[in-house]
């Protein structure tokens, strides 16, 4: 066979050579260590939780190391295409900081390594496609879905390996006129690859995640390229990472089966291999058994999921890296001030098997990253949030900014900061009693007969000064506790609760449920500062109505 002739008659119009190639993507200039690594998804609409960790590991070892981080969109399968999903994942890695600095944008491409779409490198493709025909290490196959069917189940029916192989594949060997036949009544073809490997042999292969593997090579002649010209995403996956220069290759284990086909593919194209860090899936708990997270099953894998939730970007950001990174946890404890991004990433603690989604410490570490925040930062978040998923809520925070910040204000700062707010979804339960039209008619302890309640709330109108000092205002709490006959002893109560009708704490409780309509709530006193004098006594007037 003349290979050279085979790849003229082929690709007829491919004037440009790899060496052309090699000059216009020339290597990086870059520091010593720099790593070189992309996002690589499809444009399928759907942005989840892996992307993120993806997409994290992938950020933290190129901008750590001085490298470089490009987003290249893998649109070779157009039938899974959604119209839009280039912009909708742009977006979304952007909400969690995640940016690129070079690769596709919403309109077009920044960067030199261009272009960034899969489906605007056909030409590139096929000068590879070239090489590899006219070396003898690819071919045309004309097989039609009904051939390729038929073997499949003549496979199965001998329990063989299923695959386009050996005796089973039929154009491998074929002369020049079998080709030139099929050219000539326009028959569709698809360029495959000659495979020389054995599933006999075996090889070690080393990933930054998993470690030393033993890899069997690959036997199948797979596809390079589709008969629409278009590249597999094997093929392509080799030809870009080349010459864009990536240095490392971040993505999912459930790629490692296409490993040996991959490494068999760089060696014949003549690249030299980047180093594989394979991701183990994230897991969570179903019963007492482990499961992956799932698109149909888990509306906690999609990322918009936690922006809807009212997740902050800075607590999933954090959640993310203990999930990365097992030292995280202490490096943050014993750095609570220092920006995340400050913490010394290696992808080679990243757990193999793959990292357990536990929501609990997620709401857990949010709860910490948001009682680190000031008020004005908090203020800004949760508008943020609220304009779009709560708009009420969002205009009577924006309606009057200075009060918003002075309820967000209270229990912020010092060493034991208030923890009551998980997810901005919380704030509207924590803080609207602050608003009238959020305020819940309050519900009394039905123990207190209703005569002893007024009395109490009448007590607290007659007594109370918002001139005082907190420590006055509970002083005086104290006094209509005794005066009613209640205790102020704790101790006493707690040891015969049978001698008195009630304590302290059951007055602090009426009153504040006359103020704000719920049992809970943040600091009494400074409630009522902000609150002021006016409101506050309106409200113990209206439950003293609302009571007699």
């Amino acid at each position: 066979m003349d290979y050279q002739a085979l790849a003229a008659l082929l690709f007829p119009d491919v004037t440009e050579t790899p060496e052309s190639l090699e000059e216009k993507y020339p290597p990086r200039q870059l520091p010593e260590g720099a790593v070189v690594t992309r996002m690589a998804p499809s444009p399928t609409g759907f942005v989840h939780l892996g992307n993120l960790v993806q997409g994290l590991t992938a950020e933290r070892m190129a901008h750590q190391s001085g490298g470089v981080l490009f987003l290249r969109v893998e649109d070779t399968d157009a039938k899974r295409e959604v119209p839009g999903a280039v912009e909708v994942l742009i977006n979304t890695l952007k909400h969690y900081g995640i940016h690129f600095d070079e690769g596709a944008t919403m309109d077009g491409d920044n960067g030199a390594y261009g272009p960034y779409r899969q489906r605007q490198r056909a030409d590139i493709y096929h000068v590879y496609a070239k090489k590899l025909v006219a070396e003898g290490m690819a071919y045309p196959c004309f097989c039609t879905e009904e051939q390729l069917s038929a073997m499949r189940e003549q496979q199965e029916a001998n329990k063989e390996t299923t695959g386009y192989y050996g005796k089973y594949a039929m154009w491998r060997d074929r002369p020049m006129e079998d080709i030139q036949a099929q050219l000539d009544a326009g028959n569709p073809w698809v360029l495959r690859f000659r495979s020389t490997g054995s599933i006999e042999n075996q090889f070690k292969f080393d990933d930054l995640v998993k470690g030393k593997l033993t890899i069997t090579e690959n036997d199948i002649d797979h596809v390079l390229l589709k008969s629409d010209g278009i590249p597999t995403y094997h093929f392509a996956h080799a030809v870009d990472d080349h010459l864009m220069r990536t240095t490392h290759v971040v993505r999912g284990d459930e790629w490692l089966p296409t490993l040996p086909f991959h490494i068999q593919l760089f060696k014949a194209l003549g690249f030299k291999l980047p180093k594989y860090v394979h991701i183990g899936p994230l897991m969570k708990m179903d019963g007492t058994s482990k499961r992956k997270l799932s698109k149909r099953k888990d509306p906690e894998l999609a990322l918009t999921y936690y922006k809807a939730e009212g997740f902050p970007v800075e607590a999933v950001y954090e959640y993310i890296m203990t999930l990365l990174n097992s030292n995280f946890e202490d490096w943050r404890r014993a750095n609570p001030d220092a920006p995340a991004d400050t913490f010394k990433f290696s992808p080679k603690k990243l757990n193999p098997a793959g990292s357990l989604f536990d929501y609990a410490k997620l709401t857990d570490v949010s709860k910490n990253v948001i009682s680190r925040m000031d008020a004005e930062k908090v203020y800004t978040l949760l508008t943020e949030w609220a304009q779009e998923f709560d708009p009420d809520f969002g205009a009577k925070l924006t309606a009057d900014p200075e009060y918003a910040k002075k309820i967000l204000a209270i229990g912020r700062g010092g060493k034991k900061p208030r923890k009551d707010l998980a997810v901005w979804k919380d704030a509207k339960p924590y803080m609207g009693f602050f608003y009238d039209e959020y305020l819940q008619k309050p519900e009394f302890d039905a123990k207190f007969d209703k005569t002893v309640i007024v009395d109490v709330l009448n007590r607290f109108l007659n007594s109370y000064d918002p001139a005082d000092d907190s420590g006055t205002w509970f002083d005086k709490v104290k006094g209509i506790t005794t005066d009613i006959g209640f205790t102020t002893d704790m101790k006493a109560y707690k040891a015969d609760p049978s001698a008195f009708p009630g304590t302290v704490t059951d007055v602090s409780t009426m009153i504040r449920l006359a103020v704000t309509g719920q049992t809970n709530s943040p600091d009494l006193y400074t409630v009522m500062q902000i609150l002021g004098q006016e409101r506050t006594a309106q409200r113990v007037h209206d439950a003293i109505a609302s009571l007699e």
